[in-house]
């Protein structure tokens, strides 16, 4: 019962966190091996923009800057996207105050997120504007501080909310207003986001892009651009795996232990048996049967309460997570077939072995 509910609960944590980070990443994700920054403006972007499986191309920079706001400083990640952001995700569903709106009879705004806009104790409706400074990319090391800043003022439109970590370092600006601060060409950036067809083969067309742009430029996937997360996810899945398999291990005792009293206490009756011409591997094959019984009909109660568990929690959310903790108060379930199929096998061979165990070795004693 206790593997499927845990079992349950890490897919379910699993399926949230993926859409969490689909939200703000891409199908597809392309930047340069060879430089920061690279020019989109050739034949080989232009073929990708024409592919048949691609909805979207966005263009993006990413760079850190200095926020200021009244009195408040923070270090922050400016994204800056172009008009198809939008376009690519729902992202506007994920506004927390105000609205998602980055130009708007050509002034510039800011969406923030909601741990960013916390630091710097800004809420929407204040006439002030947040400072931005960046150093310099064409000016050379100097005393004053002037000449190796660029400093641009812009008013938050939005306040967003995805994930703790996106949410306490993002900003998110267009991408024209970025060039500007950044020292950026038309045409420069530093990555490219592309919205593929949803029943596209998204390997085959990450291949396609491979080819037409070569070894200089690393192009991603959704696992790829958080492999590392996904990777811990899964084995912390697994690791909580074994260590319940190693409880389960260690209580299978009980069941030896039952097996032998119910040897112990049946021996008169083995002896007559015995006397009747039973030998020992039918007296085994007895309690071995009464040792599976017993394991079928735990495995069987405890997956369907385990399932039952899992079931009034996916739809009542029984169980909170806490207020603030995270984007969902209450802990997540997906119940999976595979989870069933695993926890089956590990607990039956366990069962058999605490039955086989004092059947075997036990019941010889009555048979010399």
């Amino acid at each position: 019962m206790s593997l499927i509910v845990i079992l349950s609960v890490f897919n379910g944590f699993d399926i949230l966190i993926k859409s969490l980070f689909n939200k703000f990443n891409p199908d597809l994700k392309i930047t340069s091996v060879v430089g920061k920054t690279f020019f989109i403006n050739n034949e080989y972007f232009e073929e990708i923009k024409n592919l048949e499986d691609v909805i979207y191309f966005s263009e993006n920079i990413e760079e850190n800057a200095l926020l200021k706001f009244r009195k408040k400083q923070h270090i922050a990640k400016i994204k800056a996207v172009d008009e198809n952001f939008l376009k690519m995700n729902n992202f506007e569903n994920n506004i927390y105050d105000g609205e998602f709106i980055l130009k708007e009879k050509n002034i510039n705004y800011a969406i923030v997120g909601r741990g960013l806009a916390y630091n710097l104790q800004m809420s929407i409706g204040l006439i002030d504007p947040i400072h931005i400074y960046s150093p310099r990319r064409t000016k050379k090391v100097s005393t004053n501080i002037n000449k190796v800043l660029n400093h641009k003022m812009i008013h938050p439109s939005g306040i967003f909310s995805i994930q703790l970590d996106f949410d306490s370092q993002y900003i998110i600006i267009p991408i024209n207003f970025a060039r500007e601060l950044f020292n950026y060409k038309k045409n420069e950036v530093n990555s490219v986001e592309l919205k593929l067809n949803e029943n596209c083969n998204k390997n085959v067309v990450q291949e396609k892009i491979k080819k037409i742009l070569g070894e200089n430029f690393s192009i991603k996937n959704h696992y790829e651009q958080n492999e590392l997360l996904f990777k811990t996810m899964k084995s912390e899945k697994w690791i909580i795996f074994l260590i319940l398999t190693f409880i389960l291990t260690v209580s299978s005792f009980n069941i030896i232990a039952s097996i032998s009293m119910l040897i112990i206490d049946k021996k008169d009756d083995i002896i007559i048996l015995r006397n009747l011409g039973a030998n020992r591997k039918i007296v085994e094959r007895i309690f071995l049967l009464e040792g599976f019984l017993i394991s079928i009909t735990g495995i069987f109660f405890g997956l369907l309460f385990g399932a039952f568990l899992s079931f009034l929690q996916e739809k009542f959310h029984l169980i909170p997570l806490g207020d603030g903790v995270f984007i969902i108060d209450y802990y997540p379930v997906n119940m999976q077939f595979i989870d069933f199929l695993y926890v089956f096998i590990i607990v039956f061979f366990i069962n058999l072995f605490a039955s086989w165990y004092p059947s075997k070795f036990l019941i010889k004693r009555y048979f010399h």
